[in-house]
């Protein structure tokens, strides 16, 4: 029929007409994290869309036609708007097989859990995608860092258990930078150097120390840093990677203490 409120009329009526079957099908579906009245809005417009492009030319039934496209709309939503995670088909997949699996096998095995073999034997997969398929189903939906963690008394959450980044790891670079450096210098320097960046003494303490003035002391320090940092620079067009670019902006005592 020619586009026009004749046909829009008829349109209206099939899909009237054929809404009990598309709101059985959404019942299948029920119990699944999905409110049952947003599956029938689901399966109501897969069932406008069969309407839409049944062809009674190739000689099948509307029905024939319309269940599946009803069917594979409501899966389309569970699989783009249900999931917390982004999980490839392949593996939603995997996790309907061993879900169904798993379900067969415990009305059979009393007393403790399928394991991945039976799954797998069960699904007819390999225990590789039996174990994807379980991993899976914990993709469905996704904790809350507050959520507390299963036989938790104390309210410890799931935040506890994260780390946080080392800040270490930001000098690692620096510090392999001006080792060699550190190691070139004569060993009274290096152990001025020692004493007052990793044993935080003074340059007093330093100074009583050696038998030395604390001028001479000061003196020494700022010689072995600006030493340090020239070799550093030196060396940085032959490993660019080595050497950041604030190198050239930073102070002689922050290129030594990279060395700790």
């Amino acid at each position: 029929m020619p586009h026009g409120a004749e046909r829009d009329a008829l349109r209206g009526e099939i899909v009237q007409a054929w809404l009990p079957m598309a709101e059985r099908l959404a019942g299948r579906f029920r119990n699944r994290g999905e409110a049952l009245d947003d599956l029938r809005q689901v399966a109501a417009l897969g069932l406008v869309k069969a309407v839409d492009r049944y062809d009674p030319e190739r000689g099948n039934a509307f029905e024939s036609y319309a269940v599946p496209t009803v069917t594979g709309e409501i899966k389309r939503h569970f699989r783009d708007h249900m999931w917390t995670l982004h999980v490839p088909r392949r593996v939603q997949d995997l996790r309907n097989r061993v879900r169904f699996a798993r379900q067969d096998l415990s009305q059979t095995i009393s007393g403790r859990a399928p394991t991945v073999a039976e799954i797998a034997e069960r699904a007819r997969m390999s225990e590789e995608d039996a174990a994807t398929g379980l991993e899976a189903l914990d993709s469905f939906t996704a904790l809350s860092l507050d959520a507390e963690l299963p036989g938790s008394d104390d309210g410890y959450a799931l935040r506890d258990t994260l780390g946080g980044a080392d800040p270490a790891l930001d000098v690692v670079v620096d510090r392999e930078a001006v080792k060699p450096c550190l190691a070139r210098l004569p060993e009274r320097e290096r152990t001025i150097l020692y004493m007052r960046f990793f044993g935080d003494m003074t340059q007093s303490r330093i100074a009583e120390h050696l038998g030395i003035s604390q001028m001479h002391v000061s003196r020494l320090i700022s010689r072995c840093c600006g030493r340090v940092r020239d070799e550093v620079m030196r060396e940085a067009p032959r490993h660019p990677a080595a050497v950041p670019a604030e190198y050239e902006e930073s102070a002689p005592a922050e290129v030594t203490r990279a060395a700790a």
